[in-house]
């Protein structure tokens, strides 16, 4: 099968299980990503080495490598599984779709984190004009959203650098919540741990609150 001919049905498989600590969402297969069967597999897609340069890997995985995503905490789908050479051959009405099932995903595998990649597919999907990269303010279920500029080499707006960073800095929001989650817990074993004071020797009090007279 060559990129001239991959049916635009031709959908790519999904990497979802439970528990990950981010879902990173692509628009839609390019062509050859179709013809490889694997996620971000276009020439010139800055995906793979900017997920290796922000610390989610500790190698440079391949397209094909795809498989060991979730030994890293991570996953990977698509918004629209309709194969295109561009992504702005989407209509607004498949994004909406898309962006729909993609939320009915999100509530089943429930990650930590979904991350899409690809500012104007966000907007035109979830109907937010104003979204910058970044954090964004909506959660689907328990899932908090990431945005991220979209990988393709057809971008010319960002260089590698700049993709690193930016996922650098979902990384990071990462890792402060596995902080933020730790600590919390632990604070729960360390106030279950405590003895209450009322039954301490020699703190026996009342229902009044008052220690009893000797």
């Amino acid at each position: 099968m060559t990129t001239r001919h991959v049916p635009l049905d031709h959908a790519v498989p999904d990497v979802l299980t439970r528990g990950l600590d981010v879902v990173f969402c692509g628009i839609n297969p390019g062509r050859r990503s179709a013809v490889a069967g694997f996620h971000f597999a276009g020439a010139g897609n800055r995906f793979w080495p900017s997920l290796y340069g922000a610390g989610f890997t500790d190698h440079l995985l391949r397209p094909a490598d795809i498989g060991q995503l979730p030994a890293y905490g991570c996953g990977i789908t698509n918004l629209v599984t309709r194969t295109t050479a561009r992504a702005d051959e989407l209509t607004r009405a498949e994004l909406e779709a898309g962006r729909r099932a993609l939320e009915a995903k999100l509530r089943r595998f429930a990650p930590t984190w979904l991350a899409v990649l690809g500012i104007g597919a966000y907007r035109a999907a979830f109907g937010d004009r104003h979204a910058v990269l970044g954090r964004q303010a909506r959660t689907i279920g328990t899932t908090r959203v990431w945005l991220l500029p979209n990988p393709s080499g057809l971008n010319a707006h960002y260089q590698l650098a700049d993709f690193v960073r930016h996922f650098a800095d979902l990384r990071q929001a990462i890792a402060r919540g596995k902080r933020d989650q730790e600590e919390l817990a632990a604070g729960r074993v360390r106030g279950r741990s405590r003895s209450p004071e009322a039954s301490a020797p020699g703190t026996e009090r009342t229902r009044s609150g008052r220690a009893p007279r000797g």
